[in-house]
């Protein structure tokens, strides 16, 4: 008996093992396979979201393969991409957590540009003007594309 069930208990083991093993590895494994690519967002008016992305943001267009007037792509990092696709889409409405969220070297700096262009600003709280200062040292403000759809803008290093 000590004999059948010791041949079981080692395939149980070893199965045991094998589990253990994936589910160890499994987070390294995904991690490796899954990585950010793009975000995309809806647009009323390719030319008029274009203006924004570019002058506002000033973000670079980077080629796409539909090679269409409906799509335009941007790089946004290394190996990241946006893409606007015109559509019959509605006015962006969402909460505050919903949002974008781009780097400036300074945030002073931008708000100047902003001031320039007559884009409103907000911070966290949505009074308009006001930068909001966080508690880790960043310095952030909110603003709204053509679409309305928000964005942070901060100076995170």
């Amino acid at each position: 008996m000590l004999i059948i069930n010791r041949p079981q208990s080692l395939k149980v083991n070893a199965f045991k093992a094998v589990i253990i093993c994936v589910f160890c590895c499994l987070p390294f494994i995904s991690q490796a396979q899954t990585t950010f690519n793009h975000a995309a967002l809806c647009s009323a008016n390719l030319k008029v979201s274009n203006k924004f992305y570019t002058e506002v943001l000033q973000l670079k267009i980077i080629p796409n393969p539909f090679k269409d007037t409906v799509h335009t792509w941007y790089s946004i990092g290394p190996n990241l991409q946006m893409h606007i696709i015109q559509a019959n889409c509605p006015k962006a409405d969402y909460p505050r957590g919903v949002h974008l969220c781009f780097s400036v070297p300074s945030i002073t700096a931008f708000v100047s540009r902003l001031g320039t262009m007559n884009i409103p600003y907000s911070n966290w709280k949505g009074e308009t003007g006001k930068t909001e200062h966080r508690v880790d040292g960043v310095n952030q403000i909110y603003i709204n594309d053509p679409d309305g759809y928000l964005i942070e803008i901060n100076d995170a290093k």
